[in-house]
This record gives C-alpha cells, structure tokens and sequence, in this order.
C-alpha cells in the first residue's frame, strides 16, 4: 500500500463526536510512552502527523485521519500515565473503552507492546479487557532496535507465553522500529488486504442470511473470557480478526 494522502480529521473527546462510520477505521493504542506517535508518522510517512511529545500521557483525545479517502487511522489515548490513573478504575481512558465497544466500523485493533520491556501488567490487563470483548487486534511490538534481537525475541515469547491461554490460535504478531523503518510494509500491507472485499459480498451484505442472524460456531470467535457487548462489525471487516 501507498499513502498518497494522510488528513487530519478531527479530535473527538467522546464517541460522539467522531465522524460518520462509512470508511473501516484502524485504532492503534499502547501504553503510554510506547512510541505510538513515532509509529503513525512512519507509516504514514508523513513527519508531524501524530504529535510526538516527551511527555508520556500527552494524547488525550481521539485523533482521527482519513488515508488515502478511503479509511481512517484512529491515534487513541494511551493508557497507564501515573499521574493521570491513580486508580485503577481510571487506568483506561473512559471514552477509549466506548469507542472500542461500539465502534461498528471498526476494523482493527493495533496493540503496541515495548519490545524492550518485560510483560507488563497493565498490557497484559487491557488485552485481557479487549479479549473478553471479542475485539480484533493484532499485536505490534515497537522500539525493535532499541535492544539486540535475542533480548526483542525473548520478551516478545515471555508475553505470548503469559497469554497463550487465552487463544485457540494467537493474534498475529508484527516487529517493527520508528527509526529504521521496519515492520511498515507489513503493517501497511495488513491493513491493504483487509480492505479488500470479496467479489460480491457487498450485494450479499443488501439482504442478511441466517448465518448472519445466527452465526455457527466455525464463524465464531475462538475460546476466551466472556464477552459482554461485541462490537457487530460487518462481514468484510469480521475478517481482519486475528483468530
């Protein structure tokens, strides 16, 4: 995929006030100081895209763009900054949680995890909270070259391991680095095939068949904690799923 186009859209504090849902969106979210800003200016290729701030925390909003006019990039708020969650209950930004339930044209979920850091817990808590939602993400493991390959590999297997349990078949995971550029193509390419939809799907879309009414277990999320309200995505977005 080619970025001919990255506009700033909005900032939206709520649900709201986002934009209408007729292009698929592709969230990404981190715990805070993962270096999910430097992420979005290189795969948008585009410098001061996403604000880049030293202070952990900064983004507070909902910031929405809209690639190539045909989806949408979501920067969401990252979550974990100590001086904003002094409680757990406010470890996960309120708005963030809403967006992600009931957002129906959401795509995909990207997880930004520091490729550098042992499992950390409030990682491991906010999957668990996507998970039990039957929300699709995949996994990004940044600042890749921050560390020796060994050391990115073996904390990248330490956090599979402490989630292994919660899948038939794990989220897919992808490697990359701000500053070398790695990992873009495959980020890029990701969201490029879950674009495309099937021949026909859209006039099968027109008129729903029981399988949508009532979806069989092959079509059904594998095992996890249970889920309460599951974002209804439409067919050709339902495949972006990791598992």
């Amino acid at each position: 995929m080619n970025i001919s186009s990255a506009i700033f859209d909005r900032s939206a504090p709520d649900l709201e006030s986002c934009p209408d849902e007729s292009l698929p969106e592709f969230a990404f979210i981190g715990r805070s100081n993962v270096g999910k800003s430097s992420l979005l200016n290189m795969l948008a290729g585009k410098d001061g895209l996403a604000r880049v701030s030293p202070t952990p925390g900064f983004t507070k909003l909902i910031n929405i763009f809209t690639m190539n006019k045909n989806w949408r990039l979501v920067d969401l708020p990252g979550y974990g900054f100590a001086h904003v969650a002094r409680q757990d209950s406010a470890r996960f930004n309120e708005a963030v949680l809403e967006y992600l339930q009931h957002r129906k044209n959401l795509s995909c979920v990207f997880a930004l995890i520091d490729s550098t850091l042992p499992p950390q817990k409030i990682d491991l808590e906010f999957l668990e909270w996507m998970t039990g939602h039957s929300l699709p993400f995949v996994l990004v493991f940044t600042k890749t070259d921050r560390v020796s390959s060994v050391k990115v590999q073996e904390n990248i297997a330490a956090f599979m391991d402490r989630i292994a349990a919660w899948f038939e078949k794990r989220p897919e995971i992808f490697m990359c680095s701000a500053i070398t550029g790695d990992g873009r193509r495959e980020l890029l390419g990701m969201i490029d095939k879950s674009l495309v939809e099937e021949p026909g799907e859209a006039a099968e879309e027109s008129e729903p068949s029981a399988a949508d009414v009532a979806p069989d277990a092959e079509d059904a999320p594998a095992a996890r904690p249970k889920a309460s309200a599951p974002v209804s995505h439409p067919k050709h977005l339902r495949r972006a799923r990791p598992w």
